[in-house]
């Protein structure tokens, strides 16, 4: 019996002729998988080069700047906020990584193209820039670790027992070029930071939208440094029978209050002002703390037809909220909050000049 449903089930290759095909077809079929899969990896390789020229570029920009108007470490986390601003879906814009990159560009000035370091994955740069004394030992581990395709942690152990020094500390810029199936091809092939870099959009949708300008609003706001916490997105509030969300809630340290966010990808419209007033009323009566927490502050941001309304709501001993404007507010507040200017130009960034070049890609 077992045998008869062996037979019945067992798998028979069929050979090329059998089925019209030339005797060789599979073969070369392996072939051709190979000249794609290489393919895809030499395309990796140059992405990664790309990213780690970007990186001096920026770390390049960043020390001529420096030179010319002596900036201090407020400009460089600055810098750092805006550019997790603009792209929040990549990574590797932190302080750190932004002095490494002023790091990279001053130890080597000559464009990078033409350094074999160019070709390695940006951790392990990372490691030379930390761990070579000179840029003749900077120079003659990366051309190793091009040729050889070590790992991260190879190069760390060869650096470490001083292999320079067994093969002269001469700098090797030789022609190298990083073998596809090494262990740092894996690396880069695994790198978030590539990945981060090549990711592309397609038409956002309005849920798309909304959530890219939450998230980097939130992502503004709180890395602006000026006392923003953030409280929660879509944050849940229930008012008699009825459940509602909160676009963005933040507390404010310096204000000690409640700062609630409505963001709108269309047009203002007045049922917007009465939402938000409805909602900072709602915070200021199930949220905060009287004893504690100053009357919540409500700001709407919205699509115009030109730029961005931005409306701010204070509540006032005779009504809910009041709609003002940044002059309006007190002198208090308007040291600690962001202008109008800046909350228009972080939305436009995402529900004008943003959503337009992701389209026409």
């Amino acid at each position: 019996m077992n045998e008869k449903i062996a037979a019945e089930t067992a798998v028979v290759a069929v050979p090329a002729q059998a089925s019209g095909l030339p005797p060789d077809f599979y073969e070369m079929v392996d072939d051709l998988k190979s000249i794609v899969r290489g393919a895809h990896v030499r395309a990796q390789l140059k992405v990664n080069t790309e990213m780690i020229r970007m990186y001096w570029e920026i770390g390049r920009t960043i020390l001529a700047k420096q030179g010319e108007e002596r900036w201090g470490t407020k400009v460089i986390d600055r810098i750092a906020t805006e550019l997790r601003t603009e792209f929040p879906g990549q990574r590797g814009f932190s302080r750190t990584n932004l002095k490494y990159m002023q790091q990279f560009a001053r130890t080597l000035p000559e464009q990078i193209g033409q350094q074999v370091a160019g070709q390695l994955p940006w951790g392990h740069i990372q490691v030379l820039l930390d761990k070579c004394k000179t840029r003749a030992e900077l120079d003659f581990y990366a051309a190793h670790a091009v040729r050889n395709g070590w790992s991260r942690d190879q190069l760390t152990t060869h650096i470490r027992s001083g292999l320079h020094q067994a093969h002269g500390a001469a700098a090797h810029n030789f022609d190298a070029t990083i073998p596809l199936d090494s262990e740092a091809t894996k690396q880069i092939l695994k790198d978030p930071y590539r990945f981060e870099f090549t990711q592309l959009a397609g038409t956002p949708s309005e849920r798309e939208l909304e959530d890219a300008l939450e998230d980097r609003m939130t992502r503004f706001l709180t890395e602006l440094g000026c006392g923003f916490a953030f409280v929660g997105r879509q944050y849940p509030l229930r008012v008699g029978q009825s459940d509602f969300r909160v676009d963005l809630l933040f507390y404010h340290f310096k204000l000690h209050c409640f700062v609630v966010v409505e963001l709108k990808t269309t047009k203002a419209q007045p049922a917007h002002l009465g939402q938000l007033s409805f909602y900072t009323a709602a915070v200021d009566k199930f949220v905060r703390d009287p004893e504690v927490d100053g009357p919540t502050l409500g700001i709407l941001i919205a699509e115009s037809k030109d730029d961005t309304v931005v409306e701010f709501g204070l509540p006032l001993q005779n009504q809910p909220l009041a709609v003002s404007t940044y002059a309006a507010l007190p002198a208090e507040v308007q040291r600690v909050m962001p202008s109008p200017e800046e909350l228009s130009r972080v939305a436009n960034e995402v529900l004008h000049r943003g959503s337009r070049e992701i389209t026409q890609e």
